[in-house]
């Protein structure tokens, strides 16, 4: 994927609408039914790019989609949020331009692994699966994620250089959905050039990586506990790390360990008699 270069009007969402992939309350839309939405209307009301975005969000391509208006205006207010974040820190991102920062470290860390983790994530399902609706989904939660550290941004913990990263690769991730208001954020926050030709941001494998992994445990095959171990951990630590839990202990009890099957990454599960 080199840049972005999309469809910037509400193109893609006429031709869902006329091409018969819609449905509503229970059928497909059509004039006979009397249950059409026109989109114009939804442009005019919420805007294209928060029409266009549900229209990806909603369903999978290949599948049809049930239209909702509630869900257009949930994706408005969601637009809404990210434009208030944007604005608030366009001036940092902007003056940030050019400053080299230190190893990210606590919650500018912790940021920047979310983010690189999103980045990775819609770069599959956008070029090789072209699940939009999950690379909506993905942008959702790393806006909660800012939003939730928004305390620290604000009080100076992150450094500018990180809150640039942040910002701009947001924007870049959100383009090809949402292209008219990533193209206005993209030039408040110092973006040179059409956002939909900038490069797509990379992901960086190294900030991606988690340092701990949280492992399900279970006994005869029901879920018990969740233990944290080291994201290289291997067998012997995530055994030791499963029976040292009190819940496991209480499972265990009085009766034979007869097998501790271990998926690396993925689960421990006991199997006792």
């Amino acid at each position: 994927m080199r840049d972005l270069g999309l469809i910037t009007n509400d193109e893609p969402v006429r031709r869902l609408f006329t091409q018969g992939m819609v449905i509503k309350d229970g059928a497909k839309m059509s004039k006979s039914k009397g249950n059409v939405v026109s989109p114009d209307d939804m442009v005019a009301r919420y805007g294209a790019d928060a029409a266009r975005m549900y229209s990806l969000f909603a369903a999978p391509p290949d599948r049809d989609l049930d239209w909702q208006e509630d869900g257009v205006a949930g994706v408005s207010r969601f637009l809404g949020r990210v434009y208030r974040f944007a604005m608030k820190y366009a001036p940092v991102a902007r003056t940030a331009a050019g400053q080299q920062t230190e190893a990210p470290a606590g919650t500018s860390l912790k940021l920047l692994r979310k983010l690189h983790q999103t980045i990775a994530k819609i770069t599959l399902d956008f070029e090789g699966r072209w699940h939009f609706n999950t690379c909506v989904a993905a942008i959702m939660e790393l806006m909660n994620e800012l939003q939730a550290a928004d305390a620290q941004l604000a009080a100076g913990e992150v450094r500018p250089p990180v809150i640039r990263e942040l910002l701009r690769s947001l924007i870049l991730l959100l383009a090809p959905f949402a292209p008219h208001l990533s193209a206005e954020l993209w030039e408040e926050s110092g973006g040179e050039g059409a956002v939909l030709r900038a490069p797509w941001p990379p992901s960086n494998p190294e900030l991606a990586k988690e340092d701990e992994l949280e492992i399900p445990v279970q006994v005869n095959g029901k879920l018990v506990t969740v233990v944290r171990v080291p994201a290289d951990a291997g067998s012997d630590t995530i055994k030791a790390a499963a029976l040292a839990e009190e819940k496991v202990q209480s499972r265990t009890a009085g009766k034979t360990v007869v097998k501790i099957i271990v998926v690396p990454g993925k689960l421990v599960n006991l199997v006792v008699k």
